[in-house]
């Protein structure tokens, strides 16, 4: 292996995936199935990227611990049954570009998301990724993004260092993530946040094509 190593963690929902319906339909199935008013869609998109437990202290402040506890048991359930009847899609130009990621030998790929580990392994193994990311860091096991923890076990896992490393995401906290780990950081313009705001939480580029990420890296390295 030429160089050092070099390592890009990717967010999934809304970076990876397009899972915007699912999300809603089990935010509002979650609410609904206990009692109280479904948050509008704006609020929701909003949230994604948190960890479940900050997600609803967001778009339930009022609540109390044990109802916000209960809000998170509906939404996993409801989660995993919209999802087993139709698999949220990869964005355009994920496989191919993970694919020429994966060539470069230098080069490690890993998942840093606000799903529980569960639920990342249905994405795996419903999109065929299995094996594609060497460090995986999931909610049940890090503090809530933009915590830098889960950034700080992928270096661990995988031996690289920070200033080697990229963020990909698509929401603010996601790019302060990276910020507080080291790392470069990528946003990307198809998730659920505008792109003014990943620009403002000092993105240090966004890209409109996910084709577009590997000179975008070879541009933010050789900076």
């Amino acid at each position: 292996m030429k160089g050092p190593i070099r390592l890009v963690v990717f967010d999934v929902d809304g970076t990876l995936v397009d899972s915007q319906k699912d999300i809603l339909d089990a935010m509002a199935r979650a609410f609904e199935a206990e009692g109280y008013a479904v948050p509008d869609d704006a609020a929701v998109l909003a949230s994604v990227g948190l960890s479940l437990p900050e997600a609803m202290a967001q778009l339930a402040p009022d609540l109390d611990a044990a109802a916000r506890s209960g809000l998170v048991s509906a939404y996993r359930d409801g989660f995993l049954t919209s999802a087993r009847h139709v698999e949220p899609p990869l964005y355009p130009g994920v496989r191919d570009t993970l694919a020429a990621l994966r060539a470069r030998p230098e080069l490690l790929l890993g998942v840093a998301t606000g799903k529980s580990r569960r639920g990342l392994d249905h994405i795996l193994v419903a999109h065929d990724l299995e094996g594609v990311f060497l460090s995986t860091q999931v909610a049940d096991d890090h503090p809530s993004k933009p915590n830098p923890s889960m950034l700080l076990a992928a270096l661990r896992e995988t031996g690289a260092e920070a200033c080697n490393a990229a963020m990909v995401g698509d929401t603010e906290y996601d790019i302060a993530m990276g910020r507080a780990a080291g790392f470069a950081t990528v946003g990307v313009s198809w998730g659920y946040q505008p792109v003014d705001r990943l620009q403002a939480a000092g993105a240090d580029v966004v890209i409109d094509d996910f084709a577009a990420l590997p000179a975008a890296l070879d541009r933010i390295w050789e900076s």
